[in-house]
């Protein structure tokens, strides 16, 4: 039976919901009014049944819509700080800089004194140091009485098979023309400037791209006469107070070693690409380190080497790639050979890819990256006018 009334008992827990079926209603909303409806015992006990497991389900939910609530935020919570754990991680290891020493060079601060006081370029500052050392020069050579540097370009095969390297011939009096440098003359991780600008920075009339120490945390690093990092680990090149150059085994040698025979600058990056006069054998298993975002270094690249003719006597080679049509880079295999053709007795891989830059008197005279954009590195070597 179905009357109309004008009141109604509302529902807002289950013991309202069981205290009105008690009395054998229930009450249903229809449009302008509220119909009661009066029940059957039997069928009151069945819905008051079902409605209770209803409200026992709708309480499950309510509980588990909470809990799974707070474990996504929990989780999202642990994934937002693994994530920026993960990327202040990295951004550490290669992008923030770290420095470690600052290297006090009056020589470098009088140049920079001196270019603050004038409008010179860097060829004017090259050109102060040619007038000073009365020597002559062009944009291939350079000939002093300390001094005297013959570049090369030279193109081979052709299409997507050619490549374009230069070559410098350097010969020097004193062995202390030849010298290195830090980016920003600071020692640490992730400090970089172009091979240019450290170049200019020093009044370098030459200048190639180191071993880009920065870019790792182990290797023995000496520069100029001072110990910077002691942490032997693989093959290594080192330049010596008499002019002579040896590739060595840093875990065989130790720095102290080096220090008495007069060691002046180490390099650590390789391999050695000819040692005693001879290449040393096959390039194909070749691994620098397990640096995030290395390529493999078998393949034809951009390379940097330097070689020992004999004492003060060096060849510096870059090699330009990446650019199809215009040079596709060398394998080391390859490097190993045209070094020995041109004479090297020890001859020694450093840093490539993007980092291969030659400089000379104020100008980049390679290709950097096939799209004349140098990369910035941790360091270089340079020739200058001996003191």
């Amino acid at each position: 039976m179905i009357n109309r009334c004008n009141c109604a008992e509302y529902i807002h827990s289950e013991d309202d919901l069981i205290r009105i079926l008690d009395k054998g209603i229930v009450f249903f909303f229809i449009p302008h009014s509220l119909v009661q409806i009066h029940l059957s015992y039997p069928f009151y006990t069945h819905l008051k049944e079902l409605l209770k497991r209803g409200f026992v389900e709708m309480n499950k939910f309510r509980t588990l819509a909470v809990t799974f609530k707070r474990k996504w935020i929990i989780l999202t919570l642990i994934i937002v700080l693994a994530v920026g754990s993960i990327l202040y991680g990295l951004a550490n290891r290669y992008l923030i800089r770290h420095v470690e020493v600052v290297v006090s060079d009056e020589k470098s601060s009088a140049a920079t004194t001196s270019e603050s006081n004038t409008t010179a370029t860097d060829t004017t500052v090259s050109d102060a140091t040619v007038s000073d050392a009365d020597a002559s020069y062009d944009d291939w050579n350079y000939t002093s009485d300390d001094v005297q540097i013959k570049i090369d370009q030279v193109e081979t095969g052709s299409g997507s098979d050619q490549i374009t390297y230069y070559v410098a011939d350097v010969v020097l009096s004193d062995s202390s023309s030849l010298s290195a440098a830090f980016a920003d003359d600071s020692f640490g991780t992730n400090i970089t400037e172009d091979t240019s600008d450290i170049a200019a920075s020093k009044n370098a009339i030459f200048a190639i791209n180191g071993d880009y120490y920065g870019f790792r945390d182990d290797g023995v690093i000496i520069r100029n006469g001072t110990v910077y990092r002691d942490n032997p680990v693989r093959d290594a090149m080192a330049l010596f107070e008499d002019g002579t150059m040896k590739t060595y085994d840093e875990t065989e040698t130790s720095s102290s070693e080096l220090l008495e025979e007069g060691v002046t600058n180490t390099l650590s990056f390789g391999p050695i690409l000819i040692q005693d006069g001879e290449i040393t054998g096959d390039f194909s298993s070749v691994q620098i380190d397990n640096n995030f975002g290395n390529r493999s270094i078998q393949d034809a690249n951009p390379r940097t080497a330097i070689g020992m003719i004999e004492p003060n006597h060096y060849v510096f080679v870059v090699v330009d790639g990446r650019a199809e049509g215009y040079s596709r880079g060398m394998t080391l295999n390859e490097l190993a050979q045209l070094m020995s053709d041109l004479g090297a007795t020890e001859a020694y891989n450093l840093d490539g890819g993007g980092s291969s830059t030659m400089y000379f008197m104020g100008r980049v005279v390679n290709n950097p990256q096939g799209r004349n954009k140098e990369r910035g590195v941790s360091d270089i070597l340079y020739i200058k006018e001996s003191d």
